[in-house]
C-alpha cells in the first residue's frame, strides 16, 4: 500500500479545503494517507517531517499570492534542503495544487515552483491527467474547468469565506487529482 503525504499551506482556508479534497481522493485509493498543514510561521513538526520521509508520494499545496506560492510554503521548501542533501526524496512521486482569487492569478507560476522543487529533489512529477472543460457546453462547475495539466488549480473569490470557495467543480477536480496521484504511487510501489 502506497504512503501518500499531502503537505500544504493555507492562508484563509480556501487552500485547506482544496487540500482536504486532494486528501479524500488519495485516501479513497490508499489507506495510508496523511494531511500535513504548514503553520502560519511556515513550519512543520518533527512527526510531519518523518511522515514526508516515509511517503511514497508527496503532494504539495499552496495558495498563489502575487504570482507565487505563499512565503510560508517557500519557507517549508527551503527547509527541505536537509532532505535534499541526503537525497531522501529521490524517486518519490510528486504533484502539486494551488488556489487563488483570480481565474488565472498566475497559478502556473506556483505549480512551476513546486515542479522545480520536486526536480531539485530528483522526484517524479505527475500532472492531472485530465482533459480541460473547454467546450461551449462546459460550465464553471465542470471538472478541470481551469484547464490545468501541470497540477490541480482552484479559484476562490477574494471576499468568499472558506465555506464559499473553492467551487464544487474545483473541489471535485482536487479529489480526482488526489485519487490519480495515489493510483500512480501504488503503481510505482508495486
Amino acid at each position: 500500500m502506497a504512503k501518500i503525504a499531502v503537505v500544504y499551506h493555507s492562508g484563509y482556508g480556501h487552500t485547506q479545503k482544496q487540500a482536504q479534497s486532494v486528501f479524500a481522493g488519495a485516501q479513497s485509493v490508499s489507506a495510508d494517507t496523511h494531511l500535513l498543514a504548514i503553520d502560519a510561521e511556515g513550519n512543520l513538526d518533527a512527526a510531519a517531517w518523518e511522515t514526508l520521509a516515509q511517503a511514497d508520494a508527496i503532494i504539495f499545496g499552496a495558495p498563489t499570492y502575487m504570482g507565487m506560492a505563499s512565503w510560508q510554503f517557500k519557507k517549508f521548501a527551503d527547509a527541505t534542503s536537509k532532505a535534499w542533501f541526503t537525497q531522501q526524496w529521490k524517486d518519490k512521486l510528486a504533484a502539486g495544487f494551488t488556489n487563488s482569487a483570480s481565474m488565472n492569478g498566475d497559478k502556473l507560476s506556483t505549480l512551476h515552483y513546486m515542479f522545480t522543487l520536486a526536480m531539485q529533489h530528483g522526484m517524479l512529477w505527475a500532472g492531472t491527467g485530465m482533459l480541460p472543460a473547454n467546450r461551449k457546453e462546459s460550465g464553471r462547475n465542470d471538472v478541470n474547468y481551469l484547464g490545468s495539466f501541470a497540477g490541480a488549480m482552484a479559484q476562490s473569490p477574494s471576499n468568499a469565506s472558506a465555506e464559499e470557495g473553492p467551487l464544487p467543480g474545483d473541489l471535485e477536480t482536487a479529489r480526482l487529482f488526489g485519487e490519480r496521484i495515489a493510483q500512480q504511487a501504488a503503481r510505482l510501489r508495486a
